[in-house]
């Protein structure tokens, strides 16, 4: 078998205390799920079998986003898979649902557990863990709490030996002496022998009537098999490794992830203008030498080149933003392409689809949809513009629109290069203007337009007499 590892996500739960009708793992921060955060780090670990997503409250739209989250990681990206867990009936037996159904698609050595619940984990810590215990049989992260509240605690015998994992709400000091401020993480790493012997002998004999995985380590320990507790301290992150089960807790792991994502970009060499303002997901790229002032957000796979400046109140996601492009104040952006030394904006909104060429100008209260404006064009202002190709050098009079919409079906215009559009211009597709046209302001264009040809579609204008 090789030394390889598989990767279960617990994101199954119904996240009741979270009082939303959207289930916990598709809850946000920064602009991300929580499951898609999760998954982003576990998929940075070397010598992966594959990562499964455990699935079961709402399990067609968790699987959903399991699925567009895995689509869209960095390749070399590990194998993805979604498992269904018909009942929930606990953690322990969400990994006795799972781990039959992971060792049928792939041979790994040790599991990494998971909860979709605690976002803030750094791969980092994940990457140390699976070194540091890469030996034991069953290992977990601990950390102190001077409130420990509802977690899980860590009994240790008198040689500091861990003897067992107990739930705040059957914890008894009568059989195990004083609550001690050691809380289990939720983190698991278990040799995969080890699971299989230990899952049947699992109970749901305790007062919610569920089986835990934190009863694997008491049997662990009854065989003598070698169990760990890997402490985490506040420096290594501690806070990180907190989950997230309400509201307050989501706002609290935001705030901590936003200020993580702040100073990362200033010691990378972004300039950050009120960065206590900026939102930037832990998904999205910002290269050294652009700039960024609050308040923004910048979310999905986002990448912000070099020498480009994101001035105030743009919203910007899975967007590609090239070298040395200005963004003025109030853009939003998605799912679009930006490419070097543009101009955007102010009050410019770019819809999935939409590309702007080399040095292009597009300016305030212009739309563009499943378009591209082509080198060095210009859409000055109070334009839409969908479904549209729009050659190089060609200047979009203010007040410019492509009637891409018949009722039933989308069609597209073509404009070829140099071409002048003419202010309040309608362009109803499809249709074709080829190069070096001029449309006459105020026209309603429905033929194609041959290239050099002047199109001019208003009624001649008559003059008559004021009545008094």
């Amino acid at each position: 078998m090789k030394d390889t590892t598989g990767v279960l996500i617990l994101a199954a739960g119904k996240g009741t205390r979270m009082s939303s009708p959207r289930p916990k793992a598709l809850q946000t921060l920064l602009g991300d799920t929580m499951l898609a955060l999760v998954l982003e780090e576990a998929a940075k670990l070397p010598g992966l079998a594959g990562i499964w997503t455990l699935v079961g409250h709402q399990a067609d739209l968790v699987r959903a986003e399991a699925e567009r989250a895995a689509a869209a990681l960095p390749e070399p990206a590990p194998q993805t898979f979604c498992i269904e867990q018909k009942q929930q009936l606990g953690t322990g037996h969400a990994l006795m649902t799972a781990l039959p159904e992971m060792t049928a698609h792939a041979d790994f050595d040790r599991l990494l557990v998971l909860n979709v619940d605690v976002p803030l984990i750094p791969a980092q810590l994940l990457s140390r863990f699976l070194r540091e215990e890469k030996e034991s049989d069953l290992a977990f992260l601990s950390l102190s709490l001077s409130d420990p509240g509802a977690y899980g605690r860590v009994v240790r015998d008198a040689g500091g030996r861990v003897r067992a994992i107990v739930e705040a709400k059957d914890y008894d000091p009568a059989l195990y002496g004083s609550c001690p401020n050691e809380i289990n993480a939720g983190i698991y790493l278990i040799r995969r022998k080890t699971a299989e012997t230990l899952l049947p002998l699992l109970s749901n004999n305790n007062r919610s009537g569920e089986y835990y995985i934190t009863d694997l380590i008491g049997l662990a320990v009854e065989r003598t098999l070698d169990v760990r507790a890997t402490p985490v301290s506040s420096e290594d992150g501690g806070k990180a490794l907190l989950g997230v089960n309400t509201p307050l807790e989501l706002a609290d792991a935001e705030a901590l992830l936003r200020q993580r994502r702040v100073r990362e970009l200033l010691e990378a060499g972004v300039v950050l203008h009120s960065p206590e303002s900026i939102r930037v997901s832990p998904l999205a790229r910002v290269e050294a030498g652009a700039e960024l002032a609050g308040p923004c957000e910048i979310s999905g796979r986002s990448l912000i080149r070099c020498g480009t400046v994101i001035e105030s109140h743009c919203v910007i996601r899975n967007a590609v933003i090239g070298e040395n492009c200005r963004v003025r104040s109030f853009c939003h952006i998605e799912d679009a392409a930006v490419e070097a030394r543009c101009q955007v904006g102010p009050y410019a909104r770019l819809r999935p689809g939409a590309v702007l060429e080399e040095d292009a100008h597009m300016g305030n209260f212009v739309e563009m949809k499943k378009a591209r404006l082509g080198k060095g064009s210009k859409a000055n202002h109070l334009t839409y513009l969908g479904d549209a190709d729009i050659g190089p050098g060609v200047n979009i009079g203010a007040g410019t629109i492509t009637c891409n919409y018949d009722g039933v079906h989308k069609h597209r215009t073509v404009i070829g290069g140099g071409s002048f559009i003419g202010s309040n211009t309608a362009l109803v597709a499809p249709v074709e203007l080829g190069k070096n046209t001029l449309v006459g302001a105020g026209s309603v264009i429905t033929r194609n337009v041959e290239d050099g040809e002047l199109a001019v579609a208003r009624s001649r204008q008559v003059n008559l007499p004021r009545k008094k």
